[in-house]
C-alpha cells in the first residue's frame, strides 16, 4: 500500500521540500498550512505523488487540527507518516520580548506539535513489523541555546520532549523522532526574522554554509522509510556541524 503521509507547513521551506521528496516516491499526501498550500500540491502531483490533499491549518488551534484529523480519517481511514514542519521564530532580547510574543511562539512550535502528533497518532495502527513513523522538525538551537531567541530555543526544546515521551510511550509499533535542522536557507532566516548580525553568525559553522530543504528533506524520507527502522527517540542533526552532541 502507498504510504498516507500527512506534511504540515507545507506551503514553504522545509515542509514544500519534503512534499515533493514524497510525491517523487508517489506517496498519497495531505498538505497542511496556515493558507492552503496549493502551489505545493499542484508541483507535487507533477512530481508523480499518487495522490494530494491540500488544507487550510492553524496547528495551534485544537478545533482546526481536529478537522485536519477528520480529514485524514474521511480520505485514508488512517496515517502512515507525519512530518510536522510548521513553526516561526522570534528575534529578541528576553527583556524586550513581550508575553504576547512568547505565547505565540509556544502556541504554534510547541502546542502544535503536541496536538498534531496527538491527532496523527491517533490515526496510527501499530505494528511492529511496520511501524509508522512520527517526524517532528526541532533544532539544533534545542541542544545548544541562543541569546535573544529564548520562546524559540524553548519552544523547540519542548519538541524534543515530546518526542522522547511519545517514543517510549509507543514502542515498538509506532516510531518517534525529530529532525535538529543547523541553519538552512528558508525565509525563517530572513531579515524579516532574524537580524544581519545572527544570519553571519549562523555560517560560523565547520560547514561554513546555510543548509538546504532538500537536505532536511532526504532526512525525513530516510526515517520514514526502510533505513529509520531503528531509529525512535532520537533528535537526527542535519546541522553543517553546529552541534556536535
Amino acid at each position: 500500500m502507498t504510504s498516507r503521509i500527512l506534511i504540515t507547513g507545507a506551503g514553504r521551506g522545509i515542509g514544500a521540500a519534503t512534499a515533493l521528496a514524497f510525491a517523487g516516491q508517489g506517496g498519497r499526501l495531505i498538505l497542511a498550512d496556515l493558507d492552503t498550500p496549493e502551489a505545493t500540491a499542484e508541483a507535487s502531483r507533477k512530481a508523480g505523488a499518487a495522490e494530494v490533499l491540500p488544507m487550510s491549518c492553524d496547528v495551534s488551534d485544537a478545533a482546526a487540527v481536529a478537522a485536519l484529523r477528520d480529514e485524514v480519517q474521511s480520505a485514508w481511514g488512517g496515517l502512515d507518516v507525519l512530518v510536522h514542519c510548521a513553526g516561526i521564530i522570534h528575534e529578541a532580547p528576553l527583556l524586550e520580548t513581550p508575553v504576547a510574543e512568547f505565547d505565540r511562539v509556544i502556541a504554534v512550535n510547541l502546542r502544535g506539535s503536541f496536538l498534531v502528533g496527538q491527532a496523527a497518532i491517533g490515526l496510527m495502527t501499530p505494528d511492529a513489523a511496520n511501524p509508522p513513523r512520527v517526524i517532528l522538525i526541532a533544532s539544533d538551537m534545542a541542544y545548544c541555546g541562543r541569546e535573544t531567541f529564548s520562546p524559540y530555543v524553548a519552544s523547540k526544546h519542548g519538541v524534543l520532549g515530546l518526542v522522547r515521551s511519545w517514543a517510549k510511550e509507543f514502542a515498538p509499533g509506532i516510531l518517534v523522532n525529530a529532525i535538529c535542522p543547523g541553519p538552512i536557507d528558508t525565509e525563517m532566516l530572513g531579515a524579516d526574522n532574524m537580524s544581519a548580525e545572527w544570519r553571519a553568525k549562523e555560517l560560523a559553522i565547520p560547514l561554513a554554509r546555510f543548509g538546504t530543504p532538500v537536505e532536511i528533506a532526504a532526512v525525513a524520507c530516510f526515517l520514514a522509510g526502510d533505513g529509520g527502522r531503528y531509529f525512535t527517540g532520537q533528535g537526527l542533526g542535519p546541522n553543517g556541524g553546529s552541534v556536535m552532541p
